[in-house]
């Protein structure tokens, strides 16, 4: 997975940014003013940098003035147009208005991670082994063949790995926004992903809420 940089001066937001990349694989380094991305980037090479606007020292128009050759989410709450538009004009990868959904800046970070070509292209749990870019999963180095909904389903978990999700938010975001199904779906689907990778002890069920593929870090 992606090395991150968070600039985000509101601690409370940081630790929460973190502790969420860093459950499903992402190394995370913090840093809570503008002038500290430049002495973390003397430290070490990132994949991206989510970046608030307004920061003590260095806001962040001025700070991603100074960056090359590195992909910039911004993350902040001034979402005028005139802002969103400036941050564009910088050279942001993406612009992200708070308050925003945990699971969207996951999907925002993945999407800007993979034209990059800084994704993760195999995911590897004991004997199943899945082609994110292939989209393809062997059990025993051989090939399982799943149906498309259940291969957006593993790919979801994977990409959330070791957090809950409910079964309205696995319907939203495997399925789509307008998929009118009935939420019993899902567990039909996760029965079956169960079954032909023998995940019953990796797909645990979170009681009154969905599902959560376990991994360990």
């Amino acid at each position: 997975m992606a090395k991150i940089l968070i600039v985000e001066d509101e601690k409370p937001i940081n630790i929460l940014l973190k502790k969420n990349l860093e459950l499903v694989g992402h190394r995370c380094i913090s840093v809570f003013d503008g002038e500290s991305v430049f002495d973390e980037m003397e430290k070490q090479a990132f994949d991206l940098i989510l970046l608030d606007i307004m920061l003590p020292k260095l806001d962040g128009f001025q700070v991603i003035k100074e960056l090359k050759d590195i992909p910039v989410i911004f993350l902040t709450a001034r979402g005028a147009v005139k802002d969103r538009i400036k941050g564009l004009k910088l050279g942001a990868d993406d612009y992200i208005v708070k308050p925003f959904d945990m699971m969207e800046l996951q999907a925002r970070v993945d999407s800007v991670l993979r034209r990059t070509q800084k994704a993760e292209k195999l995911f590897c749990l004991g004997d199943v082994r899945v082609d994110l870019i292939g989209r393809k999963v062997y059990f025993h180095d051989r090939l399982v063949d799943f149906a498309p909904q259940e291969y957006a389903l593993i790919e979801v978990l994977i990409q959330n790995r070791n957090i809950a999700l409910s079964r309205d938010k696995l319907l939203d975001i495997a399925w789509g926004y307008d998929y009118g199904g009935d939420t019993r779906t899902v567990d039909v689907h996760i029965h079956n992903i169960r079954k032909k990778l023998t995940w019953e002890n990796v797909i645990k069920t979170v009681y009154k809420l969905g599902y959560r593929l376990e991994v360990e870090k």
